[in-house]
């Protein structure tokens, strides 16, 4: 009866129409303009994760029917991982290590490294429940990248993007099918960028470069699977477990392309061999100011009888370019020495006991048997 602090119908009086407060415009907006902290979504009624699922559902609906579930007859048995299609014509791109061992090679067809006759090395499954059989086209073990070819129709193929472009903390959804369950989506970050990954095939090793490290979660038969961004472009191809947390990823990017075109080519990808190895190291002051280079690759063994122990280079020796184009990290080394290498003398420029010196090297094709 006397209580002024109650209003008709015993509301507080600081209520007015029983639905808004009156500190809150109707568009969730504070009397001075300001957004009310306390809702943290413009007003619009939304939740932050909200957006986050609608990422990741949109990326997994557009990705997944192009991600087969893959039975690989090895001769150790029936292995499996997952793999992407990457062309409307049945093309797969998997992780080279999913079909190591494939009991029953391709026959070769002129012009597409493949074929379609006799047994074929395993069964893709889609996620519609679809089953292609598939021959493998050209493997890579020193890039763990391989191309498959599907006997008959496939689903529309995913787009494939550049991982040149990644950032740390961006956002990526993993698609496979991790222990046999197809079409599998888990979703994280960028960990990190520019790892290694080394890799062998018979007595030839390599390191691939510019690894993805994502902490979306990857397990066995998630290798080959793919990794993609927000737009549902394939930027890395899901290649190994390093810890919990810890995936790591083959890069989508211009040397990756290049590598696939040679597997669909030739079912092999040529590359060229020096016969070093070496390290990064930083440059003496002295070969800083004459180049303007702060790093360069240090050779710490020079193979007797290589195409490098036959051009004179030397244990010791500070690399510094090749073919003019300047030399930074063992990785650079690696990718200047392209298939139109082999055969062709190109001029590696060193330091050595405190003078450049230019050495003409006739690069030798890898042999990896």
């Amino acid at each position: 009866m006397f209580g002024s602090r109650r209003n008709e119908g015993g509301r507080g009086d600081r209520r007015y129409d029983g639905a808004r407060d009156d500190r809150r415009n109707d568009d969730g907006r504070n009397d001075d303009g300001r957004n009310d902290d306390r809702r943290g979504d413009g007003g619009r009624g939304v939740e932050p994760l909200d957006a986050y699922s609608a990422v990741v559902t949109r990326v997994a609906a557009a990705l997944t029917p192009s991600v087969a579930s893959l039975r690989v007859r090895t001769r150790r048995g029936v292995g499996a991982g997952s793999a992407v299609v990457f062309t409307d014509d049945g093309f797969l791109l998997t992780s080279a290590h999913v079909v190591e061992g494939h009991s029953t090679p391709a026959p070769s067809v002129p012009g597409r490294g493949g074929g379609s006759s006799g047994s074929a090395v395993g069964i893709a499954q889609f996620a519609d429940g679809t089953e292609r059989e598939f021959d493998v086209v050209g493997a890579d073990p020193l890039s763990d990248l391989a191309v498959l070819r599907a006997r008959g129709g496939t689903p529309p193929a995913a787009v494939l993007g550049d991982a040149a472009s990644l950032q740390v903390g961006q956002l990526v959804v993993a698609v496979g099918n991790p222990l046999g369950l197809t079409g599998s989506v888990t979703a994280g970050v960028v960990s990190a960028l520019g790892r290694s990954l080394p890799t062998r095939s018979g007595l030839a090793a390599r390191v691939v470069d510019e690894v993805i490290q994502t902490d979306a979660a990857l397990n066995p038969g998630n290798s080959g699977g793919a990794l993609a961004t927000a737009d549902g472009r394939v930027v890395g191809v899901n290649t190994a477990v390093a810890g919990i947390g810890l995936g790591l990823a083959v890069p989508v990017n211009a040397t990756t392309r290049a590598i696939l075109a040679a597997l669909m080519r030739d079912g092999r990808v040529r590359r060229a061999y020096l016969g070093v190895a070496g390290m990064r190291v930083a440059l003496p002051p002295a070969v800083v100011r004459l180049t303007g280079q702060q790093f360069g690759v240090r050779l710490a063994e020079v193979v007797v009888g290589s195409a490098a122990g036959v051009a004179g280079l030397f244990t010791g020796d500070l690399v510094l370019s090749l073919a003019g184009t300047p030399v930074v990290t063992p990785g650079d080394l690696q990718r200047l020495l392209s298939q139109e290498t082999i055969g062709r003398p190109v001029e590696l420029t060193v330091w050595r006991r405190g003078a450049l010196v230019d050495v003409v090297v006739v690069p030798r094709e890898l042999v990896t048997a």
